[in-house]
């Protein structure tokens, strides 16, 4: 089965490309694109972003799997990425991811209709440790016992991961 991009999609493409001497730089907004299109980064949307930019496929599916925000398969509505680097590891991520586990029925890597749980490298939240980011909402400071609420939060407004891109 071949993919394609929509018109949309390619117009964006087409434009981000003009801005740079290669197509290289593109292959993160196209993975995106991609992404939100096609829900998941098939070995189809690989190729489709390879054929759109014009890149070798190892190269683009290199990328596709080494960054974390990039899923090969679909997932839940809401990703919640729980970082557990070394602030948030040190204030309790794993608690917390623990807690996500327990509060959606869910290991670290797996999804349901509306959720997909992460257990992330790190989102850049370092000062309010353990931190937690769905979509474009970050949630600080987190503790086990907030883990309903923010559960109850995000079933009440959903943040589709897809509105990132």
């Amino acid at each position: 089965m071949s993919l394609e991009f929509s018109g949309e999609a390619k117009q964006k493409l087409d434009a981000l490309s003009k801005r740079y001497p290669s197509k290289q730089p593109v292959v993160l907004a196209a993975l995106h694109l991609a992404q939100k299109e096609f829900g998941a980064l098939s070995e189809d949307a690989l190729r489709c972003v390879a054929d759109t930019l014009d890149l070798p496929y190892p190269h683009v599916f290199g990328v596709a799997t080494f960054y974390t925000m990039f899923r090969r398969e679909r997932a839940g509505t809401n990703v919640i990425r729980v970082c557990t680097s070394i602030s948030c590891m040190l204030r309790g991520a794993y608690e917390v991811l623990e807690a996500f586990e327990k509060g959606l029925g869910l290991k670290a890597g797996e999804s349901n209709e509306e959720f997909h749980l992460v257990e992330e490298e790190c989102i850049a939240a370092c000062c309010n440790a353990p931190a937690v980011v769905c979509g474009t909402e970050y949630f600080l400071d987190v503790t086990p016992e907030q883990i309903a609420e923010i559960v109850a939060y995000l079933r009440e407004h959903p943040h589709p991961e897809s509105e990132v891109a």
